[in-house]
């Protein structure tokens, strides 16, 4: 199969698929069709009446008649405005219709982007999913408003024309088609390659949102390194490779419009030399002449739209692909739904039994873990950095499946666990508080989102005295409604980590993953989370990734990793006592803080 065919098959695919994801795009299009076939044939009778005009009025043998010339431009102009009327129902159809297919697609793509796994969504830069769910399911609305409702229009129209001039000559009617050959042979040729262009521009484009992104969030570390100017020439460099893309897209388009502008000259040459030796010879009236003359002028109109609109087409083509990929992109950590098994409430109890992990092309990060927590008590996780903390914290949260084993909470495999039993009893509370931009009460509102404004305030309010932290609460400037600014950078990375302990507090789960909470704050903010981290932790199953390892001397439990392997499990005392690799650890940590 070639390049060519291989990439049809593809678009046909696209559009198969397209269909079944988006069915509001079909909503009617029978009837839109017909509508536009009768708009087409509306144009197309202009021909004939100027045809009747010329032989019956202006030709005629007694000399002009007027009453008939008259009679019949009426008819045309009545024809006229039923055609552009039948045009405009046809693009108000389409554009219901491309509205209500692109929100459902919209709606899609977005839905995926959360059903992915951490795991999957750190394989692409976040910018690349905004471009995909914003940019590419926009440049499909040109092509289901305008230019799909232009084309398919001039499509019909050419197809209604074409059966006309049949009607009148069928000799010049094949002289035109001869003249269009050039013009499909450029199609057969360019199209392809012009698809292909356009989708290094939308993977140019994504790649460019990707990094304007990052380097918008990441603005401080760029201006505190001094490297402004290196990202400017990063981003100059990405822009100036989109401006070679474009070119050459709009390069290869514009040939398919000049062939088609060649066929359009030399089918009406073509169409009035044939017409005039055939009407010398009396086969064709003069008026028969000018009207075919008329109607290749109004077959090769329509083609030329089409061929213009084509770049237009392949761009939303390329973008509705890529949007269609993300939302056919395989879930690795699948929802049972319904048919799950929810966590009983009250049973925090965790085990853990031969879990091994692997990143997709990477090494084996956790090799056989076997891990049991009693329900109510506290295992700090401790170990080196790459050890393979993080990695198991998240496995415990459902952030990505383990490659092998099992992670039971409450009994029930977290695999059988519904999501939304899952993050109504597994909470997680990571380094870096992360809040959305609105106010605390707002934030706090993702824990309780069934709640009325009463019933939140009232129940966050007691959250905040039971965690001790009514004081600082009431200290703010508007209190539970003080703005928190885009991720909460109108806070101080510690008040950012009390709304998030609040947060997980209102949650109420049985398991808590908290990574360390207190390893970038002052004395005094360490000492208030810390008191709120008590709070929260009371009575649950908590799993604390420990970076000091005074949080390990307060746990009941204390688990050592080591590459990837659980080497050492016990309580704090007994593994110190052990004389193994933890009081090595602690050994050093206590001589590093006397010191």
């Amino acid at each position: 199969m070639s390049a060519a065919d291989d990439d049809t098959m593809t678009v046909r695919h696209m559009f198969r698929r397209g269909l079944e994801v988006s069915p509001e795009f079909r909503v009617g299009l029978a009837v839109t069709l017909v509508l536009a076939t009768f708009a087409a044939m509306g144009r197309a009778a202009v021909p004939f009446l100027t045809q009747r005009v010329t032989d019956e009025g202006l030709l005629a043998p007694g000399g002009v008649d007027v009453p008939l010339v008259v009679a019949y431009a009426s008819a045309g102009s009545v024809v006229l405005v039923i055609a552009a009327i039948l045009a405009w129902r046809v693009r108000v159809r389409m554009v219901s219709a491309s509205e209500k297919g692109l929100a459902t697609l919209r709606v899609r793509a977005f839905d995926k982007v959360h059903e992915l796994s951490v795991l999957t969504q750190n394989e692409e830069q976040r910018g690349r999913y905004v471009s995909r769910v914003t940019g590419d399911v926009e440049t499909m609305r040109d092509l289901m408003q305008w230019t799909g409702a232009a084309m398919i229009i001039s499509a019909l129209e050419s197809a209604v024309i074409f059966g006309v001039m049949l009607l009148y000559s069928w000799q010049l009617s094949i002289l035109v088609l001869l003249a269009f050959l050039p013009m499909v042979g450029s199609l057969l040729w360019i199209q392809p390659r012009v698809r292909r262009a356009f989708q290094g521009v939308r993977s140019k484009m994504a790649d460019l949102l990707g990094r304007t992104s990052e380097q918008i969030v990441g603005v401080a570390t760029i201006r505190s390194y001094g490297v402004q100017q290196r990202m400017r020439d990063q981003l100059h460099d990405e822009i100036d490779d989109i401006l070679v893309a474009e070119r050459r897209a709009s390069i290869l388009s514009s040939l398919n419009f000049s062939s088609t502008v060649i066929g359009q000259s030399l089918a009406t040459g073509l169409a009035l030399i044939g017409g005039t030796t055939l009407a010398l010879r009396g086969q064709l009236s003069v008026g028969t002449v000018v009207a075919f003359a008329f109607l290749v002028y109004m077959f090769a109109g329509p083609l030329m739209w089409i061929i213009e609109m084509l770049a237009e087409m392949q761009r939303a083509v390329v973008g509705w692909k890529r949007v269609l990929e993300l939302v056919d992109q395989e879930v690795t950590v699948a929802d049972p739904g319904a048919e799950g098994t929810p966590i009983p409430h009250g049973h925090g109890e965790l085990s853990v039994e031969g879990v091994r992990l692997t990143y997709p092309g990477g090494p084996e990060v956790l090799k056989g873990i076997d891990l049991e927590v009693p329900a109510g008590k506290r295992i700090a996780l401790v170990g080196q950095t790459g050890s393979g903390k993080t990695s198991l914290a998240r496995l415990l949260s459902r952030f990505f499946d383990p490659s092998e084993g099992t992670v039971r909470v409450g009994g029930v495999d977290l695999r059988r666990v519904p999501v939304t039993s899952l993050r109504r009893s597994v909470a997680v509370v990571p380094q870096e508080g992360f809040l959305f931009d609105g106010t605390i009460r707002s934030n706090l509102a993702y824990a309780l989102p069934e709640s009325s404004a009463d019933d939140l305030e009232h129940r966050a309010l007691a959250a905040f005295e039971s965690l001790g932290l009514d004081a600082w609460l009431e200290a703010l400037p508007s209190g539970i409604d003080t703005p928190v600014g885009p991720r909460g950078e109108l806070l101080s990375a510690g008040e950012r980590q009390l709304v998030s302990i609040a947060r997980a507090y209102l949650r109420d789960p049985d398991l808590l993953i908290l990574d360390e909470a207190t390893s970038a704050v002052d004395p005094a903010t360490e000492v208030r989370i810390s008191r709120a981290l008590e709070g929260l932790m009371q009575g649950r199953t908590a799993v604390v990734i420990a970076h000091r390892l005074s949080t390990a001397e307060r746990a009941d439990l204390v688990a050592v990793m080591e590459q990837g392997e659980l080497v050492e499990v016990g309580p704090h005392r007994e593994l110190v006592n052990a004389g193994g690799i933890y009081a090595g650890l602690y050994a050093a940590w206590v001589s590093q803080t006397r010191d």
